[in-house]
């Protein structure tokens, strides 16, 4: 049994508690009400085995095991291998090889993205209270470091004491305390990592502190744990871009008024965005004017990124406690965590849709895909392109405040208090500086092997020369999201022993949630040759792309932290120019919204025992209330006078959340669970704001675009069932299933609708902005919708195996492995411009592979112990492109994998040394066009990044 859980029973002295796992004693959503109710009660005489600290990755499997086996729920967790180490160097890379958990976005030498069961809103805790960053809803879980945790829990299914949120289920992650050991502990770590392509070595470095004492006043302890990081990285990036139709090259077979390979503009010939895009069989037409013409269809540019980044992390957690006697606990602790990145992105972009000065055969200037109108490769004579130094700033900076009390009241009656504070800010600039030219000839094969994209001009060396270029457009913009929460948790278990009916838990949590996120634009044009401005102005980067395509390797762009560090000699400059662009002196943020979310849950559950066919049967059965509070308050600033007009809104919804856990011993060491619960994704703040933001119409179509909130909106609701069965066959080793089913109602997807904006609100269009001010313009407009329906199941198959009685040499080899079956499905309305719904698309659910394995071989053998990883999952639907073009709207991505390693040496008692890689065979993350049977990776290609791979040695001290 999981040592806290041995904890609880010891103290409460009743044999009734230990049957509890840690999930039954779990309040108002606080999920580390076992954890520190096994702290209140432990005794100080405690010996050392009782400690929660493991060494080893057998023992972390071992402790991960108990905790599976003892919970009501479905649960994996990953516990740290010694003090502050978990096996990976980050949360989310450590979480990868749990069962059911996908991951994906890797770049700036870290994973970006996780879902638990192919789903992305998981509800984020810390030691079981909700976190989140700024305006959001949940915390990136990379920012937290992996020195701060003891133990992750990944909550699959949930009870009606747990927090009601994250459709996709809940990430507990556990801090250390300084009741988790017996005396004084302190751990020093220093690592250096490598990461590749950025070439670049970055130092993490960490320190606990911790010690308890016995006062007259009681038992007292305080722990102080510090971590800090810097990641020096580099993405690299090319992409095609989206399809548009072009006339054919053959002059006889060119409709009147146009030319050979001209583009198709004129959106009365096709409709661009349709799911499948236009056919792509060899001789499809399109009508002009009653009579039908063959058409070709190729990309409308080429573009490559080269980001060059730093990014740091500080971070902190302190923890005070005191046990004034054996029936009482208060914990006060509390977390820092820090963000800063910077961003350098060298833009290359180049148009390859020009139908200009083809020479005497055009013909000669494309090749196709056999069988297709899709135009594989061709060449373009003065061609138009930008080069664009992008840069860009972020900080965060979050902050949380607890204290938790813990107390026996008599023999039958325990609670919980909780109260919580939390703020976090977010802060980002974004300045980019687009230089422009017009180059003679533009030779590009769009899949030039393998999915990737080859071009060169006809002369490279004209890129890195600043006297060929124009500086144009200047873009500056700024972000700040502010979130705060005050949460208030009190709940009990009540010892009934009325027959089956052992236990009552009951809770209550009430919390305040504030929101909100102010922003400024603006753009302005230069108009000089970049070489006039000085040398100091021009920045030019090397050695891109070798491991991508034969693409060009360096370019210039503008010295983006140049301009940064000049920021207002450059702002003037522009005003200079333009006075309607603003200097540093008159830039502000403007609010966009404003919203304030009081949350009200009561619930109660009851704990039951009884015997089916001579095994043991236990359950649990409850309800939770929820209860929303919604006011919001949006701005909508005048594109023209700058005036704001602000509104606003409310909204409650409330409702009862039914849960119910049975659990079955059939035989000895096998477990069945059958989970049912309710759970609820709230809208993101951000899509209750009704105000346009509107985009150009950069790509020619007749229309722009843009996005607008809806705040009617609603909670989506899922209702999950979950069948599982565990065989613990040895202390060591395990094999489990599960077989589940989600069913989801109210899903938001966006909603198309075409609206046509005043000349005086169109930021691109009104006299200040240069455009045309008598004529309005239409925009197509994404705005979200609880419009979908959705079911997601699956099968999910986990193995931990070491195996007895191997030779000598191989005794301490285990394996640890998983293998998930995914199968979705959602209803996605599809509107015409008016915004009518006209017909319903069955999709998979983004984000979804249907398939993904983990394998991974582990050994450990006196001081060495050294883990092997192997994961994978299958392409999956990641988005859908915007509706402005003739390509398949789906993007898909390839089938993903990594092949990780770590190797730990333990020098003596104190001292251990480890080596780690990622990504070791160097992988890259690629995607394609595709709907239904439109679109392969072979002729809609789109896009390869290089995430690169790293290599890292860390020391650990500890004593």
């Amino acid at each position: 049994m999981d040592n806290q859980c041995g904890r609880i029973g010891a103290a409460i002295a009743r044999p009734l508690y230990l049957k509890l796992s840690v999930a039954t004693l779990l309040g108002a959503g606080v999920l580390s009400s076992a954890s520190v109710w096994a702290q209140a009660t432990t005794d100080t005489t405690e010996t050392p085995e009782n400690t929660v600290v493991v060494t080893g990755v057998k023992a972390s499997l071992i402790k991960s095991l108990a905790i599976k086996r003892n919970s009501d729920q479905v649960v994996e967790s990953v516990v740290a291998e010694d003090i502050g180490k978990l096996p990976d160097n980050n949360v989310v890379e450590a979480l990868q090889r749990v069962t059911g958990i996908q991951v994906t976005n890797r770049a700036g030498g870290e994973v970006g993205t996780l879902s638990i069961r192919g789903l992305p809103d998981v509800q984020t805790t810390w030691n079981g209270r909700s976190i989140f960053t700024a305006s959001g809803t949940q915390v990136a879980l990379q920012d937290i470091p992996s020195t701060l945790v003891r133990q992750i829990d990944v909550y699959k299914t949930r009870d009606a004491s747990q927090l009601d949120t994250g459709i996709a289920g809940q990430v507990d992650v556990k801090s250390l305390r300084p009741f988790d050991f017996k005396g004084p502990k302190v751990s020093v770590l220093a690592r250096e990592t490598y990461l590749d392509p950025a070439k670049k070595a970055n130092p993490q470095l960490s320190a606990m502190l911790s010690n308890r004492w016995e006062t007259g006043i009681g038992e007292v302890g305080a722990l102080v744990n510090l971590s800090a990081s810097r990641t020096k990285y580099r993405n690299e990036s090319v992409t095609p871009g989206a399809m548009v139709p072009f006339t054919s090259p053959n002059a006889a077979e060119v409709p009147p008024g146009y030319t050979p390979l001209q583009r198709i503009t004129d959106t009365n010939i096709w409709k661009p965005g349709t799911h499948a895009g236009l056919p792509s069989a060899a001789g499809s037409t399109l009508d002009f004017n009653g009579k039908a013409y063959p058409y070709y269809l190729a990309r409308d540019a080429v573009f490559q990124s080269d980001v060059e980044g730093e990014r740091e992390r500080p971070a902190a957690n302190i923890a005070l406690q005191w046990k004034p006697n054996s029936d009482s606990v208060y914990t006060f602790e509390s977390m820092y965590n820090g963000y800063r990145d910077k961003s350098f992105n060298r833009l290359l972009f180049s148009f390859v849709d020009w139908w200009g000065d083809l020479g005497s055969n055009p013909a000669s200037t494309i090749t196709t895909f056999p069988g297709t109108n899709i135009i594989k490769s061709r060449t373009v004579n003065n061609v138009y392109g930008f080069n664009s130094g992008d840069y860009t700033t972020s900080a965060t900076d979050s902050r949380i405040y607890a204290l938790n009390g813990k107390w026996n009241v008599g023999d039958r009656l325990r609670l919980e208090g909780d109260v919580a504070y939390q703020s976090s800010t977010y802060h980002s600039e974004f300045t980019a500086t687009r230089i422009d030219r017009v180059a003679p000839s533009i030779n590009v094969d769009f899949n030039a092997g393998s999915g990737n994209t080859a071009f060169s001009f006809n002369d490279n060396a004209d890129l890195t020369n600043a006297s060929k270029w124009n500086v144009a457009q200047f873009y500056d913009n700024a972000n700040r999201n502010k979130g705060s929460a005050a949460t208030a948790n009190l709940s009990g278990v009540f010892d009934a022993d009325w027959g089956a009916l052992e236990t009552i838990h009951f809770g209550a949590r009430f919390d305040d949630r504030k929101a909100s996120e102010a922003n400024r634009t603006q753009s302005g044009t230069l108009n000089r040759n970049l070489a006039s401005l000085g040398s100091e102005y021009a920045s030019t980067n090397s050695n891109f792309g070798t491991d991508i395509s034969n693409v060009p390797r360096s370019w210039v762009e503008p010295n983006a932290y140049y301009i940064r560090d000049h920021i207002d000699d450059w702002r003037k400059m522009f005003n200079a120019t333009d006075p309607n662009f603003l200097t540093t002196d008159k830039l502000s943020l403007q609010k966009t919204f404003e919203v304030e979310e009081k949350t009200s849950n009561l619930f109660l559950m009851g704990n039951a025992q009884s015997e089916l066919f001579g095994h043991r049967l236990r359950g649990n059965f409850g309800v939770r209330y929820v209860k929303v509070k919604t006011d919001m308050t949006f701005y909508k600033v005048d594109a023209t006078t700058k005036a704001v007009t602000p509104s606003s809104a409310s909204k409650s919804t409330s409702k009862f959340l039914p849960s119910l856990t049975l659990m079955y011993d059939p035989a000895k060491d096998v477990v069945m669970r059958l989970n049912y619960g309710e759970t609820l994704r709230r809208p993101n703040f951000g899509d209750l704001n009704p105000v346009l933001q509107l985009g150009d119409d950069v790509s020619k179509v007749g229309y722009g675009s843009g996005s607008g909130g809806n705040p009617d909106l609603k909670p989506t609701r899922s209702k999950n069932l979950d069948l599982t069965a565990e065989w613990y066959f040895q202390k060591d080793s395990a094999l489990y299933g599960t077989v589940f089913k989600r069913k989801i109602d109210g899903l938001v997807v966006g909603l198309r609708r075409k609206v046509h904006v005043d000349p005086a609100n169109d930021p691109f269009r009104n006299s200040t902005s240069g455009g045309d001010h008598t004529n309005g313009y239409d925009y197509v407009i994404n705005s979200p919708v609880n419009a979908s329906d959705g079911t997601i199941k699956g099968v999910e198959l986990g193995l931990i195996y070491f195996p007895k009685g191997l030779p000598s040499l191989l005794d301490g080899l285990g394996f640890q492995g998983s293998f998930t079956r995914l199968s979705s499905s959602q209803n996605v309305p599809d509107a015409n411009d008016a915004g009518e719904i006209v017909a319903q698309l069955e999709t998979p659910f983004f984000g979804v592979s249907n398939r993904s394995y983990n394998a991974t071989m582990a050994y450990e053998k006196g001081p060495v112990s050294a883990r092997l990883s192997y994961v994978w999952r299958s392409g999956f639907l990641a988005a859908n492109e915007a509706a402005l073009f003739a390509n398949p709207i789906g993007i898909w991505r390839h089938p993903e994998k990594s092949v990780d390693m770590q190797v730990s040496y333990k020098i003596n008692d104190n001292m251990s040394v480890d080596i780690s890689g990622v990504n070791l065979t160097n992988e890259m993350q690629q995607q394609y066009y595709h709907f239904g049977n439109a679109g392969n990776a072979q002729t809609t290609n789109f896009g390869t990044l290089q995430i690169g791979r790293s290599v890292s040695v860390g020391l650990r001290w500890k004593m």
